[in-house]
């Protein structure tokens, strides 16, 4: 139990802050954008790039945890976008429901949580868990959007769009270049290394913090039993997948069989309710998910934690 609230009552504890400051405008209307724009633009690159400048081959070199992860990934959306493509029939719809059924909160919670559960070196696999979401699950979801609002699609033109996307993404582009870096051998000077220090410290209490500012404008749904086939789909779908791969079908380090376990029980990230506003297809319905995912993830992620670390 002792384990249970150091590792998971300060996270849901700083989201808890972050919700009520939110519901009683402490920290005015615009704090959501403000804190989100530092935590994505500074602190969470800053603590990427350092993490991935700093690691070997031999850390990131498990196939099997990469394999697995994608896989159940794949899995989880897959079966989402089946039952929302027959309901509806819209590519677009499906497209991001899909994605958010399948879209773990790795960058925000998974970091923190890890970090406590397991320790630093945790911080590799969540790393590459991170850009399976943000990079190639983003960027598959994209495509199929462009292509059904397009109408008639140019894939040239769509892969250009979300290749740039991609690379101006700061999440994405930040561990790259550190992977550039360690590639080639260069040790981080002493200043550059407490510069990211300071500032990725930054990253993990902020972005909790973000997570209840953002739940806390909320919007009533209509499609309450879409939002709840998310949920489902996310906090126990996911993680029987990655628990199946990881147990009996790839060979990797318990360590890291443990945290891909753990991420994929994580509620809906927010990249779902960005892409949705930015298309406008409902986004009360992932907002709505992603609300109602991590109230729930208090429990679900609580037994999981205890059960790993038992």
């Amino acid at each position: 139990m002792s384990i249970i609230i150091n590792a998971v009552f300060p996270l849901f504890a700083l989201i808890l802050i972050g919700y009520v400051s939110g519901r009683r405008r402490l920290l005015g209307a615009g704090a959501v954008d403000s804190l989100n724009k530092f935590v994505v633009w500074m602190a969470l690159p800053a603590l990427l790039f350092q993490a991935m400048a700093q690691i070997t081959w031999e850390q990131i070199n498990q196939p099997g945890y990469v394999a697995a992860s994608a896989l159940a990934i794949a899995a989880v959306f897959g079966v989402s976008y089946g039952l929302d493509h027959r309901r509806r029939g819209r590519l677009a719809d499906a497209s991001i429901e899909g994605l958010a059924a399948s879209y773990s909160n790795a960058g925000f919670m998974g970091i923190p949580l890890c970090l406590m559960v397991f320790g630093p070196e945790s911080l590799p696999p969540v790393i590459i868990a991170t850009l399976l979401t943000a990079c190639v699950l983003f960027a598959f979801s994209i495509v199929l959007i462009e292509i059904d609002l397009l109408g008639s699609p140019s894939m040239l033109g769509t892969a250009r769009k979300v290749l740039l996307s991609l690379l101006r993404n700061p999440l994405v582009a930040a561990p790259l270049l550190g992977i550039a870096v360690a590639a080639a051998g260069l040790p981080l000077p002493y200043a550059v290394e407490q510069f990211t220090s300071l500032l990725g410290a930054a990253a993990s209490p902020c972005a909790l913090v973000t997570i209840g500012l953002f739940l806390a404008q909320g919007e009533p749904a209509k499609q309450h039993a879409t939002v709840w086939r998310i949920v489902l789909l996310k906090l126990f779908l996911h993680p029987l997948i990655a628990f199946v791969l990881v147990r009996w079908v790839f060979e990797m380090p318990l360590l890291w069989a443990n945290t891909a376990v753990l991420l994929a029980a994580l509620p809906v990230g927010t990249g779902p309710f960005m892409l949705a506003k930015l298309y406008e297809r409902e986004p009360a319905t992932t907002s709505r998910a992603i609300l109602i995912s991590t109230v729930l993830s208090l429990a679900t992620v609580s037994v999981l934690v205890a059960w790993q670390t038992g």
